[in-house]
């Protein structure tokens, strides 16, 4: 399995108070504590399919100025989702499938691009965004449990759909195995690898209940197993990936 970043922003910051503020309060945190941060999506080659993760921003939008005091910068723009996905060497209509976290725009703004492909998302999700069509595939989630999680859906060997609302209330992750190791691509359960060992919650989501039943199953899945944590808004994301690092937590 060979498992790429699309990069489109880097050296970016976010403040405490952003990524941990969402159960306590912004004032428990130092807007001083700063972060790294970036923004990028992911590929999946299975050897017979290509499975996006997410689709970034859509080409051509402009990138957020820089202001002081801002909780998140992304940081300065790489390339565009497309210049950066054909970086891959792969063409778009080799894609077979998208897997959308959520609907925020900068994890589905970019899927007109890619013909052949089915667009897995979750009803909440997909009626948010007015998402319909032949090629679109609501989650059904009817595969049972994987590991901890309550519900899943297999997308196809060894790459399972999960449901992990909170952030959104279609909120999704992706797991893929390959060999002894797991892949989670977890959108924006977390926004740095920091909030998920401190086990905090950042402030953006519309089901703080549901993101916190969603965090605990994510850490409880990552102490109990050799996890690579894929985050799409701190490179640690894209470091983690090139280094095969296993994620440890207390």
């Amino acid at each position: 399995m060979k498992i790429l970043a699309i990069k489109m922003f880097e050296n970016g910051f976010m403040t405490q108070q952003f990524a941990f503020g969402g159960e306590e309060g912004k004032d428990k945190f130092d807007e001083q504590i700063i972060y790294r941060s970036s923004l990028q999506n992911f590929l999946i080659d299975n050897g017979e399919e290509v499975i996006l993760v997410d689709t970034g921003l859509d080409c051509g939008t402009p990138a957020p100025a820089k202001k002081l005091g801002m909780p998140m910068y992304m940081g300065d723009k790489v390339a565009d989702y497309m210049d950066s996905f054909l970086q891959t060497g792969y063409k778009p209509e080799q894609v077979t499938k998208i897997l959308i976290t959520h609907k925020h725009p900068d994890h589905s703004g970019a899927i007109k691009y890619f013909p052949n492909a089915k667009i897995y998302i979750s009803k909440e999700d997909a009626e948010a965004m007015k998402l319909e069509g032949d090629n679109v595939v609501i989650a059904s989630y009817s595969d049972g449990a994987y590991h901890n999680f309550p519900k899943s859906q297999k997308v196809t060997n060894g790459i399972y759909f999960i449901e992990a609302k909170g952030h959104t209330l279609g909120n999704s992750i992706v797991i893929a195995e390959d060999g002894d190791k797991f892949y989670m691509f977890q959108g924006d359960v977390t926004y740095c690898d920091a909030a998920l060992k401190a086990d905090k919650l950042s402030i953006v989501f519309e089901d703080i209940k549901q993101a916190r039943q969603t965090l605990n199953e994510v850490r409880q899945f990552v102490k109990e197993n050799p996890t690579v944590y894929l985050s799409t808004h701190c490179p640690e994301g894209v470091e983690n990936l090139e280094m095969q690092r296993i994620m440890k937590l207390n």
